[in-house]
């Protein structure tokens, strides 16, 4: 079992100062995903957690005790980094196996652990080649093995799908899950810029921008109750609508946040619906987007299956009224 707290914690380099008074508690055997642009602070801050890094003020504890001088080797922790980081000369089974090794643990245990791990992540075929001779995938998978056979109480994920073709992406993302499902009391934290994987892995989203937590809630939580513009634009794929003007004036906000599904694409005006030109259609199969160009921008329209409306065509989009978000002149979500 292994809670995590941050409390007011803070890391600079110099007179640049990266996370700002970071507060948040991860319960044991939470899956926390990190997200926010690039820059953000959000794999500082993992680093920061892992020990990488040394915080600059505030507090860290790991299971209720206080880590902020402990040595990363010490927290209980094993991290999974983007680039994989496996010995080149060393074989899947010698990669996975060093770190016990190390601990000068008998082998038979040693062959034992490993071939659990092994087989957990559908590498036993592949225990005696070397990482060259894997694919991406099977290289990250080697590289959560050898963090899982470590028996940590934390593991740590920065971007580790990064480097993946998309196919390799999904197949992956489904294994991180299962070995959540598998592994039901360990706690995990995870950097992404990537929505679905947000969406699909976390029990909880963190939301960052400028070292500043913004948001922390489940995914369907800040998809459905943004907390601020910011969160609305970032989270979802394609983002939320933030529309200022007339629109957002008869709604009695600053600005109006409608996501492209909660638009409903009509050919004639009606009350309260946004005029515009349709400047781009993506037929995707089983979703068309329209990018409608509108006195108040381009706006953003999902639709099922095959749209009807080329280039050019010109429609008027009304927002679904029980789907709108309102925000005040500071940004901030309005009850």
């Amino acid at each position: 079992m292994a809670d995590i707290k941050l409390t007011n914690l803070n890391k600079s380099y110099g007179a640049v100062h990266i996370l700002k008074d970071v507060n948040l508690s991860v319960k044991s055997g939470e899956f926390i995903v990190f997200v926010g642009p690039s820059g953000c602070g959000k794999s500082t801050l993992l680093r920061s957690i892992c020990g990488l890094e040394n915080i600059s003020s505030g507090v860290l504890e790991i299971d209720g005790a206080v880590v902020n001088d402990v040595p990363p080797s010490k927290r209980g922790i094993a991290m999974v980094f983007q680039s994989y980081a496996l010995y080149p000369h060393m074989s899947v089974y010698e990669n996975i196996s060093f770190a016990l090794e190390n601990q000068g643990l008998d082998r038979a245990i040693i062959k034992q652990k490993v071939e659990k791990v092994a087989d957990m992540l559908q590498l036993t075929p592949y225990l005696t080649r070397l990482p060259k001779a894997l694919s991406g995938g099977q290289r990250q998978r080697v590289a959560i093995g050898r963090a899982i056979v470590r028996g940590a109480k934390v593991f740590l994920f920065d971007e580790p799908l990064s480097n993946l073709d998309a196919a390799l992406r999904v197949q992956t993302r489904m294994e991180i899950a299962k070995l959540k499902r598998d592994m039901p009391q360990t706690t995990m934290v995870y950097v992404t810029h990537d929505q679905v994987e947000a969406m699909t892995l976390a029990d909880r989203i963190v939301v960052l921008q400028a070292g500043r937590v913004e948001q922390v809630g489940t995914p369907m939580e800040l998809y459905e109750k943004p907390g601020n513009v910011f969160v609305a634009g970032f989270i979802g794929s394609p983002k939320m609508n933030l529309i200022s003007g007339g629109p957002a004036e008869r709604a009695k906000c600053k600005t109006l946040g409608i996501r492209p599904e909660h638009l409903d694409v009509e050919t004639k005006a009606s009350a309260g619906a946004i005029a515009g030109v349709v400047e781009y259609a993506e037929v995707l199969g089983s979703d068309s987007f329209l990018y409608v160009a509108t006195e108040n921008g381009l706006i953003t329209a999902r639709q099922n299956g095959r749209t009807t409306h080329g280039n050019g065509a010109k429609v008027y989009l009304k927002p679904q009224n029980e789907h709108i978000h309102r925000f005040d002149d500071n940004g901030q979500r309005i009850a």
